[in-house]
């Protein structure tokens, strides 16, 4: 069955690609809320990498009231251990490998490739990258979870087990609970997976100094790949 390619807004650098993130955005947002980010990063003009801010499909939220919105998938309740509707994830997981897979075509390697997200983005940044099937650069997760709470997906890629992790999380985040990145984090830990975590005196945002750390481990992972 094919994929219909999600909508995206896609920043060109100037020198030739050879190296891709993709940037998954939170619940209610659309690409275009982290697109901004890209010269805040630090990574001046002259750097090779394309930067994908895809939009989400249109759905309707349990939580917010049934209300319709671009979401990677229902949530169905603040439970930590069950907030995430696994059918969803999963169909936007399909979505995002295709992503994946059209960078892939264009001549860059998947491990040249980054998945990246903040919040419900990063869910779905951390569990499509510790399964996809092929080498990534790096996986970052931002002020996000694991969408069963505690526990790793199913299906882990052994490729993908060395795979530089970053997370980060706002120790005020009013919307995902900072214990809610821990359990995240401490499960990649016990399964030894590469996470570097730092937590901000933040809520439910990015500030200008995260970004530049940010951007400074994008370099890192890709000098690496």
């Amino acid at each position: 069955m094919s994929v219909v390619p999600l909508e995206r807004i896609t920043i060109e650098p100037k020198l030739a690609t050879d190296a891709c993130v993709i940037w998954l955005h939170g619940l209610g947002d659309s690409g275009a809320g982290f697109s901004p980010v890209v010269p805040a990063l630090g990574l001046g003009t002259q750097h090779s990498i394309r930067f994908i801010f895809p939009h989400a499909p249109e759905q309707a939220v349990t939580i917010n009231a049934g209300h319709v919105m671009r979401s990677w998938y229902d949530i169905k309740s603040m439970d930590l251990l069950d907030r995430a509707d696994m059918a969803g994830v999963l169909a936007s997981e399909t979505q995002v490998k295709a992503l994946i897979a059209e960078q892939e075509a264009l001549g860059i390697a998947t491990d040249k490739i980054i998945l990246a997200g903040f919040s419900q983005g990063g869910v779905m940044s951390l569990f499509t990258g510790l399964r996809y099937p092929k080498k990534l650069a790096g996986i970052m997760g931002l002020s996000c979870y694991l969408p069963a709470g505690d526990q790793l997906p199913e299906g882990l890629s052994e490729p993908n087990s060395a795979t530089p992790i970053l997370q980060n999380h706002g120790l005020q985040d009013e919307v995902v609970p900072f214990e809610a990145g821990m359990m995240a984090k401490e499960a990649l830990l016990k399964a030894n997976y590469q996470t570097q975590w730092q937590a901000y005196t933040m809520g439910h945002n990015v500030l200008p100094q995260q970004l530049t750390a940010i951007g400074r481990w994008i370099n890192q992972c890709l000098a690496s790949a």
